[in-house]
């Protein structure tokens, strides 16, 4: 913490006064919900993840936060600050939050797929997004929220909070490794084909849209995005270390699952 010992206690009162205006902020896109049954949490593992004490893990929908260090690697960017605050927002709520269930209900770790609320009804995903403490990602079928919480990190980017303090999407060259990822690039070519729609971007990398996704985006124009700067988010495959790269594919694959994780830019 950058204050002095002697102005910790007048930060922490400002901080107070932060967080409420946050608070607000954010409900103001994502409704309320007073009318979910309550679940007692037992554990924040993440800023992502919580377990709860019937033994469930529940993944938090439409935020991938920050990952803790695990198996000898560091803590990325504002991991712990995003735990904590999601571990805040549980104790302001005495431990207790509603559960708003997706469409589909477990991912393929097992773990169930909710929206998470405090006993205000209020949703904690835009919360931590208004902050600046995760990315909004979308994944079909589970997309209900995705408006608001577009707009919930949208606030955050706009003033620079949290993750956005720097820069978040990589160029072609900045890419080292697979896992969660922004990337930005130049459209140099489209093509449909049994394999679903393919965006090839500069610098060897690739946007797939598979084919029981397509429902999910407006075709035609991706059709026609050739020549067009985008942005994309979602988790990069490395084609090459899984020994599937054939000659003139691109090494990266980026998955598109929902029409909210690309944006066309100007």
């Amino acid at each position: 913490m950058r204050h002095s010992v002697i102005l910790k206690k007048a930060s922490l009162v400002g901080a107070f006064f932060v967080s409420l205006l946050c608070v607000d902020l954010a409900q103001a896109f994502c409704p309320q919900r007073t009318d979910l049954a309550q679940v007692v949490v037992r554990q924040v593992v993440d800023g992502d993840t919580v377990r709860l004490t019937d033994g469930r893990s529940i993944r938090l929908i439409g935020i991938n936060a920050p990952e803790l260090g695990r198996k000898g690697r560091s803590d990325e960017p504002f991991a712990v600050q995003s735990k904590r605050r999601l571990q805040a927002l549980v104790d302001a709520s005495d431990g207790r939050v509603g559960l708003l269930y997706g469409e589909q209900r477990k991912d393929r770790y097992g773990r169930t797929l909710a929206h998470l609320y405090d006993r205000q009804g209020r949703n904690l995903e835009a919360q931590l997004l208004g902050e600046g403490l995760g990315f909004m990602v979308a994944v079909a079928p589970n997309s209900a929220l995705v408006s608001c919480q577009v707009e919930a990190e949208r606030q955050a980017r706009r003033q620079r909070l949290g993750v956005w303090r720097t820069e978040q999407v990589k160029t072609a060259g900045q890419i080292k490794s697979g896992g969660f990822a922004m990337l930005g690039g130049r459209v140099t070519g489209v093509q449909r084909n049994r394999g679903g729609l393919w965006l090839d971007l500069d610098g060897g990398r690739v946007f797939r849209v598979a084919p029981e996704l397509l429902g999910e985006f407006d075709v035609r124009a991706l059709q026609r995005l050739e020549g067009r700067r985008v942005e994309a988010r979602g988790w990069v495959i490395d084609r090459q270390s899984r020994g599937g790269l054939k000659s003139g594919q691109a090494r990266w694959m980026l998955p598109l699952t929902h029409s909210a994780m690309l944006e066309v830019l100007p």
